[in-house]
C-alpha cells in the first residue's frame, strides 16, 4: 500500500478561494478604519492652529493670517494628511478666525469621500462636510 502525501490541486484552489473572499471582505474594512483614524490628525491639528491663534491674539491684538501660520509650521498637520488655512469669518464682525483643514494633495486621506473639509472658529464652533460633525470629529 503506498502513502499518498500532499495536496491535490483542488484542495489548493479551494484553500485559495478561502483566502481570497477573507481579504476582499478584510481588506476595505481595514482601509475605511485607517482613513477614520487619521481624521484626527485634522482635529488635532485645528485645534493646535486654534490655541496659536489666541495666543498671537494676546501678543498682537490681530489673529494669524495663512502667512503667519506658514511661517509658524501651522499650515500642515502633524503627519501631514491635511493642511490648515485661517481666514476670517465674514459671518460675524472682526477680529475673528476661520481655520479650515483639508486633505493634502496626494496624501492617503484624499481619498476620503466622507469627511473632506474640517472646520473650527475662534468661538469653538465645529464643523465638517460633507458628513455631520459627530461622525468626523469623533
Amino acid at each position: 500500500m503506498r502513502l499518498q502525501r500532499g495536496f491535490t490541486l483542488v484542495e489548493l484552489m479551494i484553500v485559495i478561494l478561502v483566502i481570497a473572499i477573507i481579504a476582499s471582505i478584510a481588506i476595505p474594512t481595514y482601509r475605511s478604519f485607517i482613513l477614520r483614524a487619521q481624521r484626527t490628525d485634522a482635529t488635532a491639528a485645528l485645534l493646535r492652529a486654534r490655541s496659536a491663534q489666541e495666543k498671537f491674539f494676546l501678543q498682537n491684538r490681530r489673529y494669524m493670517t495663512d502667512a503667519d501660520l506658514i511661517a509658524a509650521g501651522l499650515n500642515m498637520s502633524e503627519h501631514g494628511f491635511y493642511t490648515v488655512a485661517s481666514a476670517p469669518d465674514g459671518a460675524r464682525p472682526l477680529p475673528n478666525f476661520a481655520l479650515t483643514a483639508v486633505p493634502a494633495a496626494g496624501s492617503p486621506q484624499a481619498s476620503d469621500t466622507k469627511c473632506t473639509n474640517f472646520t473650527l472658529d475662534d468661538v469653538g464652533t465645529r464643523g465638517s462636510t460633507p458628513s455631520p460633525i459627530a461622525t468626523c470629529w469623533k
